[in-house]
């Protein structure tokens, strides 16, 4: 796990002890990604510059820096992440004649591209990574990305010169580099709450897709970007081939992909552990390590002293139950809220998911003992755990058989009146509504459902679901929002059910774009590695074949992973209301973080700024203030993308 940067800027206008200058101060801004070591390697004439800082964590010698050139001498690789069937690889390259002077995955990567060349050799690898590979005899830069997006990787044009890195923060470092924001990219963000691939906070600058190999020729300034895999394809695959076998076949099967998936991610030269939130997808892991481990698993858990948001109690139960070594840390609001100032850095651009603090309070921990730490990630989006998934089609069942005109005057009507004369309406019955009808803001609930009752299909719906601000256009001046995934309806998989369609579109867009994310910054912000098992190809790839009632039963997801977990952990330790990784954001406003987010929202300094139509944005402030709606999520994307500015326009 490290962070890479380069450069190829074959006009040569930087002398040689300018280019070792910019890439060492480049590779230096990436210090967290990687503190064991650093290396760089230059090609004066052809101006090629890569940079590497490594956290060590298979072949902890001098055999595994970087960057790293190739047996046979064409070759030179930057590399992040890590490739966990390197050792499999590793058995066949040396049946081919190929000979290893250490143990990492990087020398089998490069065997790899020589033995197989590039597209077979990706096609081959089973792990998280990002690249950069330098063909010294074509003069070709190759950049290439895990399947689903694990690690990062950032790449522009200045001109003639071409750059690239782990983080945005170190293109940052280098001479002229223009950080010009994106206000078509800032709107997404707003609708988002992160920045969805190919776009940056940074205009000219992108993020290379997951499952993508860049190729750059000399003299080019443009360059596409080729898939070698893609969710698309393993999901029409797996709906038109399905899973055929009995439930206890299917238990089975998947019990044994995630046992492999698993194995393969526990082998390290360092010391390794795993969070445990006491949910489904981090208790599977977990157990499933603990079966394979001879010695105590070291499991990791934040808790918090308000029990709406604690899971700490229930990670503590199914730890004394599996046998692992334990440790938790509960944290006041003000540990909390202290983690804040760091998160513009952190995460290097807007970023509003508000469990990003958890994450890192929790990363932070475990790194006290621990440089590897699995992770329960992608449950939900693979096995059908968002709520969205089964109350989404039932909502449209229920409402879609009405003609939209009707339901347009239906919601019409029920946002005639605002929120607060709706609860003031409400409270003045109380005495005579039934139980149902008794609600905490009730006005609050009624406007989200005119939201639902006014779209026109169930992917508007999905679309509305997902999205902060629905208008974005109209807060951040000066914008239009660029196509997505998720508004590229031509670019969506052919699947014939709703809760399919939205399984596949979080997966392509909110998984990579905002779990992911949030994961890897979090985790290297304190050089620690993270690894998600249930993203292992062929779990992916099974989890699609599965029909989606051995996924969605009776109004619950993950049927089968529960089924898998209860081999090991009784349902009693896991059954309970889904709780996420939250933190009460809402209250935070209107109490400890209300003079910090007041001065960042101020009109005054909105309007001098320029990004902003300040008017919406203190007019969800005030509400919220008052108690009368909940607006955390839209007052957070904007409050993060100031904290972000003010940071950028300081460093």
């Amino acid at each position: 796990m490290c962070g890479i940067i380069g450069f190829w800027e074959p006009s040569q206008q930087l002398s040689n002890d300018k280019i070792w200058q910019t890439v060492q101060r480049m590779s230096d801004t990436l210090f967290h990604r990687g503190p064991d070591d650093d290396g760089s390697w230059v090609d004066a004439e052809a101006g090629i510059a890569l940079g590497h800082r490594r956290l060590a964590i298979v072949d902890l010698s001098p055999q595994g820096h970087q960057p790293m050139v190739s047996a046979d001498g064409r070759y030179v690789i930057v590399f992040n992440g890590e490739i966990y069937n390197f050792l499999e690889l590793c058995r066949q390259l040396e049946q081919l004649g190929h000979q290893f002077r250490g143990h990492s995955d990087t020398e089998v990567m490069l065997a790899s591209f020589s033995q197989w060349g590039l597209d077979a050799a990706v096609r081959r690898f089973n792990g998280m990574f990002a690249f950069a590979l330098w063909d010294r005899q074509e003069h070709l830069l190759h950049l290439g990305r895990d399947r689903l997006g694990e690690k990062p990787l950032y790449y522009s044009w200045m001109d003639q010169t071409f750059l690239f890195a782990s983080e945005l923060k170190a293109l940052r470092a280098y001479p002229g580099f223009k950080a010009e924001i994106n206000r078509d990219a800032l709107a997404l963000y707003l609708r988002h709450n992160y920045i969805p691939t190919p776009y940056s906070i940074y205009q000219g600058v992108y993020k290379l897709p997951p499952a993508c190999v860049l190729t750059v020729q000399l003299g080019a300034t443009t360059a596409k970007s080729i898939p070698y895999w893609s969710v698309k394809s393993v999901a029409e695959a797996g709906i038109c081939q399905p899973f055929i076998g009995s439930e206890t076949e299917a238990l089975n099967q998947l019990d044994t992909l995630l046992r492999d998936a698993i194995s393969l991610r526990m082998v390290a030269d360092v010391p390794l552990g795993a969070f445990l939130s006491g949910g489904v997808d981090s208790s599977t892991v977990v157990a499933l390590m603990q079966a394979q481990s001879t010695q105590p698993v070291k499991t990791f858990s934040i808790g918090f002293y308000e029990d709406s948001y604690n899971e700490a109690k229930y990670a503590k139960a199914v730890a004394q139950r599996l046998g692992t070594n334990h440790t938790e840390l509960y944290v006041t609001p003000a540990e909390a809220i202290a983690v804040i100032p760091k998160l513009p850095t952190l995460y290097d651009e807007p970023f509003a998911d508000a469990s990003q603090l958890p994450t890192f309070l929790v990363a932070q921990l475990a790194r006290q003992q621990v440089t590897v730490s699995l992770s329960g990630d992608a449950g939900d989006e693979l096995f059908g755990g968002y709520s969205r998934y089964f109350w989404g089609r039932r909502i449209w069942q229920q409402i879609g058989w009405i003609p939209y005109p009707l339901r347009n005057i239906a919601a019409r009507a029920l946002t005639m009146r605002s929120p607060q004369t709706w609860n003031q309406t409400f409270a003045n019955l109380h005495p005579v509504l039934p139980a149902i009808l008794k609600q905490h803001n009730p006005g609050d609930k009624l406007h989200k459902l005119a939201e639902v009752l006014a779209v026109e299909s169930p992917e508007a719906m999905y679309t509305g679901l997902v999205s902060h601000w629905k208008e974005p256009e109209a807060l951040v001046l000066n914008s239009s929002e660029p196509i997505t995934a998720l508004a590229d309806h031509q670019s969506w998989a052919n699947l014939p059910d709703f809760t399919q369609r939205m399984m596949y579109l979080d997966t392509v867009t909110y998984l990579p774009d905002n779990i992911l994310v949030k994961v890897d910054r979090a985790t290297m912000g304190v050089s620690l590695e993270a690894r998600v098992p249930l993203l292992d190809p062929h779990v992916v790839e099974f989890a699609w074949q599965i029909p989606l009632d051995m996924k969605i039963r009776n109004g619950q997801g993950k049927w089968l992973l529960r089924q898998v977990l209860y081999q090991y952990v009784p349902p009693s330790l896991i059954e309970r209301p889904k709780m996420g990784f939250g933190i009460p954001i809402d209250a935070w406003l209107r109490g400890q973080l209300r003079d910090w987010a007041e001065a960042l929202l101020d009109e005054r300094r909105l309007r001098h700024e320029g990004f902003f139509n300040p008017q919406p944005i203190r007019q969800k402030w005030v509400e919220h203030l008052s108690g009368d709606r909940n607006w955390q999520y839209y007052l957070w994307d904007v409050l993060m993308f100031q904290a972000w500015l003010d940071e950028s326009q300081n460093s």
